[in-house]
């Protein structure tokens, strides 16, 4: 059974940081690219950061390069996204999920974490 935990969420003041973690069982961990999505209420489920098996490449939506920063542990079977100078607009649910082909949809989600930015 494939699982995607994600755990670091909740609630900072603008300005400040969170390290959010996935910690991924029941598959192969470094066959997988990783993701970042997130969903503010009453919005879609956006793409936050991405980064290929080895770690060696990453990528990000605009609004969160310089910010963001998407990292993995394939010892550990865990990916983490560092989000620094934290604002109100990054309030949403973070999730993380698994894609094992090089391109298309995710085939694994977590269930989500809440971040929450105060101002």
């Amino acid at each position: 059974q494939v699982q995607l935990v994600e755990s670091g969420g909740g609630l900072v003041q603008a300005g400040g940081s969170l390290r959010l973690a996935c910690a991924a069982s029941g598959i192969t961990f470094s066959n997988y690219h990783m993701g970042w999505f997130r969903q503010a209420p009453g919005k879609e489920r956006d793409i936050v950061a991405a980064i290929n098996r080895s770690g060696g490449s990453t990528s990000y939506a605009d609004s969160m390069k310089g910010r963001f920063a998407i990292s993995r542990d394939n010892a550990k079977n865990t990916v983490y996204l560092q989000m620094n100078s934290l604002k109100p607009e990054d309030t949403a649910d973070y999730y993380c999920a698994a894609r094992y082909r090089n391109y298309g949809d995710y085939d694994y989600w977590g269930q989500g974490t809440q971040v929450t930015v105060s101002s």
